[in-house]
């Protein structure tokens, strides 16, 4: 692809350097296509670094910032020579799509999607009113042809407020490492590396973490609606205890009402039914007592 997909605003990060103080600063994301695009940030020294936001998504035809704040250093780098790096990828991804759909595979380059990449050094600024080292004749580093003409005067010169004896260690730490200025780059593509794997199993972390959140919280409601439920059964088998109590209670006063007037009908028919027994015996005693006086 010819065309970039951000534009970046500026093309570095420049802090304003003061020991043990933080120092912010800003860059700007612009999205001039008509395609959404996703953004992630990484750098060669995360733990001196916090970015915020350092994954997004940017609209087409629409920006986007993040802020970049550098953790207080107790000390400057030598001649205020800062070597981390920072690396914004982005690659275009389907419309719609938003900071939460954003994995790491996005990011990855497998060879069926474009990832773009973009470099960006860090600068060091010290404040106006800072003493800064400044650089004598031109250069940051005492010439050997010149140390014996140099003067006291002319060190005071070229360094303000700092004794000759400051600069003949800061000198050599120049000059010593010339190992370590060959092995830098390959520590800078491993720190870059595992800041990378870093960044990928916290968003895993977090996507896990939300899959938790999720599951927990569906439990939760399902037990929320078993306890409505079972509050509900508790309450329909009261319900039907209660029913069943007073069927219980009228159908043993219907057994009394009963009872009791089975035992009313019973003294009636003996009270109606003995003096009529009676009659009739004696009407029986007179008639056979009428034919055996006939004969």
């Amino acid at each position: 692809m010819n065309k970039e997909l951000l534009d970046i605003q500026p093309r570095e990060l420049k802090f304003t350097f003061e020991r043990k103080k933080r120092s912010s600063c800003s860059i700007q994301l612009i999205n001039n296509s008509n395609q959404y695009v996703a953004f992630k940030v990484k750098t060669t020294s995360p733990k001196n670094y916090c970015v915020q936001p350092n994954i997004g998504i940017v609209r087409p035809t629409s920006t986007c910032n993040f802020t970049v704040t550098m953790q207080a250093q107790r000390e400057a780098p030598p001649d205020m020579q800062c070597k981390d790096k920072f690396l914004i990828q982005s690659t275009i991804v389907p419309f719609g799509t938003t900071e939460e759909d954003i994995k790491p595979s996005m990011f990855m380059k497998d060879g069926f999607k474009y990832i773009e990449e973009n470099k960006l050094k860090v600068v060091l600024v010290s404040p106006a009113h800072s003493p800064v080292l400044q650089p004598i004749n031109g250069t940051g580093k005492l010439d050997s042809a010149h140390d014996g003409s140099i003067s006291r005067d002319q060190i005071l010169n070229g360094v303000e407020n700092y004794p000759p004896s400051h600069m003949v260690p800061t000198a050599v730490e120049e000059l010593k490492p010339s190992k370590d200025v060959d092995s830098k780059p390959a520590k800078s593509v491993e720190e870059l590396k595992l800041a990378k794997e870093i960044e990928e199993l916290k968003l895993a972390k977090e996507i896990e973490e939300q899959k938790l959140a999720k599951a927990t919280e569906e439990l939760n409601s399902k037990l929320k609606e078993w306890k409505v439920k079972l509050s509900e059964a508790d309450t329909s088998i009261a319900k039907l205890k209660a029913e069943g109590n007073t069927i219980i209670q009228e159908r043993e006063a219907l057994r009394q009402e009963l009872a009791v007037l089975r035992r009313k009908n019973g003294v009636r028919r003996v009270n109606v039914g003995f003096p009529l027994l009676f009659v009739c015996m004696v009407g029986l005693i007179g008639v056979v007592l009428g034919y055996i006086l006939k004969r």
